[in-house]
């Protein structure tokens, strides 16, 4: 009962005071600096010219100060120009690099889906992403087949089905820091994080394997590893 009437009486106040600066504002003459006469009341229009100008500058097009958000790198490696290729040399493939900017989604989450199809056919990739439960999936196969249509377009790459994803990381993008009430008064913070999706297409065909150090041995190359094992050992007390 006492917060309402308090609620009451403050309104009641703010009420007053907005009139009583409403009644102020009509009834006090207007002083012009620049001509030094008085306006009268009855004036509702002041001319531009006696308008004084504000020294804050609150456009977009004065703001250039600000950081600039976002990756600002990995899209100029679509513009660099090479040497054409020495006869009888095999050709340069084409490539084009690719990036979706602030998934919300956490880029420690978006880092399975990265690996997942680093190495792979374009056409495989995108299908294997369709059964993929992850919500990091579906921004992934969007950004591989934007690339996939710009390879197309602006690389002179023939046909769409001959690329492979030679690169797929993620970066960590805008983070919004929140708060979240807890019982007996207090408080913690959460975090809301972005990552960046970074894909570069390559064409021709995927190497057979993307990852060389953990491939599978032949008994040839275990063998050989072995005895350079034992080449490498130290016997102590020997000559």
């Amino acid at each position: 009962m006492a917060a309402s009437i308090t609620r009451v009486v403050g309104l009641a106040a703010l009420e007053s005071s907005l009139f009583r600066l409403s009644l102020g504002t009509i009834q006090r003459p207007l002083l012009c600096t620049s001509a030094s006469k008085l306006l009268s009341p009855s004036d509702t229009t002041t001319p531009s010219s006696l308008v004084q100008k504000s020294t804050l500058h609150t456009s977009a097009g004065n703001q250039s100060w600000e950081r600039p958000r976002g990756p600002r790198k990995w899209l100029v490696n679509n513009q660099t120009k090479f040497e054409p290729t020495p006869f009888g040399e095999q050709e340069r493939p084409a490539y084009v690099c690719h990036v979706k900017e602030n998934i919300k989604y956490s880029p420690d989450k978006m880092w399975y889906v990265a690996c997942l199809v680093r190495g792979m056919k374009i056409d495989d990739a995108i299908h294997q992403l369709q059964f993929v439960h992850k919500k990091g999936a579906v921004a992934v196969r969007e950004a591989l087949e934007e690339a996939q249509e710009l390879a197309v377009r602006n690389h002179n790459v023939e046909f769409k089905s001959n690329l492979w994803v030679s690169e797929s990381f993620v970066g960590k993008g805008l983070v919004i820091k929140g708060f979240r009430r807890h019982a007996r008064r207090r408080f913690g913070q959460v975090k809301y994080k972005h990552c960046h999706y970074f894909v570069t297409l390559e064409e021709g065909e995927p190497p057979e394997h993307y990852y060389p150090h953990s491939r599978k041995l032949t008994p040839q190359e275990m063998l050989e590893e072995w005895l350079e094992s034992k080449r490498q050992r130290t016997i102590p007390m020997s000559l």
